[in-house]
């Protein structure tokens, strides 16, 4: 399968051609961060113009390793709750990147959870908007998209479990990519009090807190369970600690505070 790009264009998240995008991208970086390895990041997915100087700042403190994984939520509701891409490529204005066919079939092999499963994929725009700012960074990388729609804690700590086990067998540097907005359509100070919340259970590594947090204040975060699964994830590979590199809303975009998004971009080492 060859995922086709389907959000990028003039009217839409990014632009469609690579010249413009890398303008578009040299803008939204910060180059005088210092590059960090990393286990994993969180980055927002709206269109760049809302939430993109935060996902550039964030990616630029990453070292961006040639293989990724890259985490997203269900906004089409279609498929397998942890549907991934086993073989193929993935189109971009920048040039197609492959699936990495090894690692993909590590995590599928001994997995009861993660599925080959491409219906989720083909119109979602959660992974497709993230991988322009990776390929900037790196034009080698190749990719493990996952989608994921469970809503259950102790499924996200297995699957979790069986991730980390495949990058341990893969061997080879890996970064998880997170994919997230955080808090969706209320007012500018509301939208800032919830994702609070959010950014310091993430902070301290507490995937139960956040967990908790987003369930009993409804806290509208589009990727809880991407970040619960990447969270566990990176903690079975031993991060120990976590930053928050950059947060914003739309308001602070636009002007308008009556009804935003929020948009946080943190790195886990």
């Amino acid at each position: 399968m060859i995922r086709k790009t389907v959000w990028a264009g003039p009217r839409n998240f990014y632009p469609d051609n690579p010249e413009v995008l890398n303008k578009t991208i040299a803008k939204l970086i910060d180059t005088g961060q210092k590059k960090e390895d990393c286990k994993a990041v969180l980055m927002p997915h709206a269109g760049y113009f809302y939430s993109g100087y935060v996902a550039g700042k964030t990616i630029s403190t990453v070292n961006i390793p040639d293989t990724i994984i890259i985490l997203g939520p269900n906004h089409t509701g279609l498929g397998m709750p942890y549907s991934m891409l086993r073989k193929g490529a993935w189109q971009s204005p920048f040039g197609n990147i492959s699936i990495q066919e090894e690692l993909a079939s590590l995590i599928l092999k001994n997995s009861g959870y993660f599925k080959e499963d491409e219906t989720p994929h083909i119109k979602e725009h959660a992974i497709e908007v993230e991988i322009p700012f990776l390929q900037y960074f790196n034009k080698n990388i190749s990719i493990v998209p996952i989608i994921i729609s469970d809503f259950v804690l102790n499924n996200y700590r297995k699957a979790a479990a069986e991730l980390a086990n495949a990058i341990k067998k893969f061997a080879k540097p890996v970064l998880i990519v997170i994919s997230s907005d955080l808090t969706h359509y209320e007012s500018h100070e509301k939208v800032k009090e919830k994702d609070s919340q959010v950014i310091e259970a993430i902070q301290e590594l507490d995937v139960n807190k956040l967990y908790e947090k987003v369930n009993t204040n409804k806290i509208s975060m589009c990727g809880c369970a991407p970040a619960c699964v990447g969270l566990y994830t990176a903690l079975n590979l031993g991060a120990k600690e976590t930053r928050l590199i950059d947060y914003k809303t739309s308001g602070d975009i636009t002007g308008d505070f009556t009804s935003v998004v929020g948009y946080a971009g943190l790195i886990i080492k």
